[in-house]
């Protein structure tokens, strides 16, 4: 079950000489029922993490923009067009845990656009964020076991043509893996490295998918 609360969406444009040069937006989620106090925490954190992206996009974007801007004037170029946007997919929920991805997409011409991800589970009980170990059995080694299966799967992957590895992943593996870096599916856990980190920057955000050992979860553990 995914939750129906509208999420709230928040759309900004800057402009030089009058002219639209940079647009944002940020589409973040409305926590589902849960205790007050919970549901007040997770709309702050969301809400926090919608501004300081529209400030990374003032003070990052803007500068980048405006240069890109008058340069294609001086030189009678096409006008570019900067846009961050910011959106959350609720990825599972279930009983107490609620998980999400966000993703950020940057297009700041001339360069290609750039993705990222970011995973959230939350324990709607406590009000929390599940950690990555969670869900592996008690006092197991967790990471290696994590990092394994994501090379498997990553393997079988581009055995069949399915992604384009750098010659180095799997060191590269080990170096970019964030246990941070999660969310839960109905089928498992949605392991994912960095945009350029295992693979070129044109495979996207490699994401594997660890399937549970048992049923998929409720609550957190």
């Amino acid at each position: 079950m995914r939750q129906t609360e509208e999420p709230d969406i928040t759309v900004r444009e800057w402009t030089v000489d009058g002219i639209g040069v940079l647009s944002a937006s940020v589409e973040v989620p409305q926590p589902p029922s849960a205790a007050e106090r919970v549901q007040r925490r997770i709309r702050r954190f969301y809400r926090l993490q919608g501004r300081a992206f529209l400030r990374y996009c003032e003070w990052e974007l803007l500068p980048r923009a405006e240069a890109e801007y008058r340069a294609a004037l001086a030189a009678s170029a096409p006008l570019p067009q900067f846009h961050g946007a910011l959106t959350c997919a609720v990825t599972y929920q279930a009983g107490s845990l609620w998980s999400l991805c966000t993703q950020i997409r940057e297009t700041a011409p001339p360069g290609p656009a750039l993705t990222t991800h970011r995973g959230d589970t939350w324990d709607l009980a406590e009000g929390y964020p599940v950690p990555l170990s969670a869900f592996f059995p008690p006092r197991s080694h967790w990471r290696q076991a994590a990092l394994s299966a994501a090379a498997e799967t990553l393997e079988r992957r581009e055995a069949a043509g399915g992604i384009r590895l750098f010659p180095d992943w799997r060191r590269r593996l080990r170096r970019s893996f964030d246990p941070r870096s999660f969310y839960l599916t109905d089928s498992g856990i949605a392991l994912f490295f960095p945009m350029g980190a295992i693979a070129p920057a044109a495979e996207g955000v490699p994401t594997v998918l660890l399937p549970y050992g048992s049923d998929p979860p409720r609550r957190a553990p």
